[in-house]
């Protein structure tokens, strides 16, 4: 869930439920705003998008959620594809908690926060403004391909604890993590070590953040 705020980037939301063609369904305006729905790229992928139920820490569906759809910018999709069938002969896979996140997810957010006394997960944890926005950031897991049981990791995801920092666990767990990431950058993509499940693809850092609801 990790927030990266890349300064000196576009900081501006691309506001594209007001820009011509604004009636286009939403996968048209993702797909015209240059994201392409990662399970094209990666067909077992699994998905259990938590933002758009009530599994996660704000205990409801977030706005702009009303589909589990997985969305990245095209690049990070391919780079993603080519992970999950480097896994493959594993024996593992990959599943998607969180990819595109529209923009009024994230200030939901930090509404959230500051509504119930949790202002402390604004330092590093919660922002208005993330690399998901851009879809060029992707909350993750390893899975067994067969089963598709998520391996052990450690924590849950999104737990707001020091034991979710990539390196902060020991055993299988740190074993399961490390392959995650390896797994990922050598395909282009980059960890954010406070949260182990959490990857932004630097190549995409500097595209706009959109805001454009899923499945709404």
């Amino acid at each position: 869930m990790r927030n990266y705020l890349r300064l000196g980037g576009v900081l501006a939301v691309l506001a594209l439920a007001f820009a011509p063609g604004a009636q286009a369904g939403y996968r048209t305006q993702l797909e015209r705003a240059g994201l392409t729905d990662l399970r094209t790229h990666a067909p077992e992928l699994a998905v259990d998008m938590r933002y758009a139920t009530d599994r996660n820490f704000t205990g409801a569906p977030l706005p702009g959620y009303c589909a589990q759809e997985p969305y990245l910018r095209l690049r990070a999709a391919r780079a993603l594809g080519r992970a999950q069938r480097r896994l493959r002969s594993d024996g593992l896979g990959l599943m998607v908690f969180d990819a595109y996140r529209p923009a009024r997810a994230s200030r939901a957010m930090v509404r959230w926060a500051r509504r119930t006394g949790r202002e402390d997960l604004l330092n590093g944890w919660i922002a208005a403004r993330s690399n998901h926005n851009r879809g060029a950031a992707v909350d993750l897991t390893l899975v067994h391909l067969d089963t598709v049981k998520p391996l052990a990791m450690g924590t849950e995801y999104d737990a707001f604890s020091s034991r979710s920092a990539t390196a902060a666990v020991g055993g299988k767990a740190l074993r399961n993590r490390l392959r995650l990431k390896r797994a990922l950058e050598v395909e282009g993509f980059r960890n954010y070590r406070r949260e182990w499940w959490h990857y932004d693809f630097p190549a995409e850092l500097r595209a706009p953040r959109i805001d454009v609801a899923l499945g709404c």
